[in-house]
């Protein structure tokens, strides 16, 4: 079992596997942190209130992030078949994880802008500050430890949804695992992949915290 050939797969997979998740994970941000941001500026008490803006953003968030994985990877097959060509492999999985990651990037960013003091951000307003620049100077570079720890989690969960994309064959270790550890009965090689699985989330997490942490101001002082 444990052969040239097995081993090869086992790096493709470890390859694959790190190439959904971070490009579905950029992609993700792509949409999500407008959204995020969106949402924190015209939620009540933002800077730009705006309750009807607000309601659909929120309302489109909890909708899609309803949706079960799995359910969502069948429900877009026709417009991941229209944009890359195919419905299977790990390209293909990058536009279910994207859908399925921006939501959750969305939310977990207005999370982090809101936990931003207020007194800081009036007084931005007080020195004549523009709406972009309290975003990106001020919302974004005080809560850039909280977005940090936000991308890990993100990562992990994104990694998570490609192991499960292996049942349609999505590609990566997922569908090693599910080829020949279910499929096959290889007891072995569903293992190994759980292993590497569970050794890539444990890196991204020592890697997220180690930098939030150097990017912590309060560390600094």
């Amino acid at each position: 079992m444990w052969d040239e050939t097995m081993i090869v797969m086992l790096l493709e997979g470890i390859r694959d596997t790190f190439y959904m998740t971070f490009v579905s994970t950029f992609f993700g941000y792509v949409i999500g942190l407008p959204m995020g941001i969106a949402l924190t500026l015209t939620d009540k008490g933002g800077i730009t209130p705006n309750r009807t803006v607000y309601r659909i953003l929120d309302i489109v968030i909890n909708v899609t992030r309803s949706v079960p994985f799995l359910i969502l990877l069948i429900l877009v097959m026709p417009l991941t078949k229209l944009i890359v060509g195919k419905s299977y492999g790990s390209t293909a999985t990058i536009v279910p994880l994207t859908l399925a990651a921006a939501p959750l990037i969305g939310r977990m960013v207005e999370s982090s802008l809101k936990e931003v003091s207020q007194g800081v951000i009036e007084a931005a307003i007080s020195m004549g500050a523009k709406t972009s620049t309290i975003v990106f100077k001020v919302l974004i570079g005080e809560a850039r430890t909280s977005l940090l720890v936000g991308v890990t989690i993100v990562l992990g969960t994104v990694l998570g949804y490609s192991a499960m994309a292996g049942v349609v064959g999505g590609g990566g270790l997922g569908d090693i695992a599910i080829r020949y550890g279910y499929y096959r009965y290889e007891t072995g090689v569903m293992l190994v992949t759980l292993i590497f699985i569970v050794a890539i989330v444990q890196l991204m997490q020592v890697v997220g915290t180690f930098a939030a942490k150097k990017l912590d101001h309060r560390n600094q002082e």
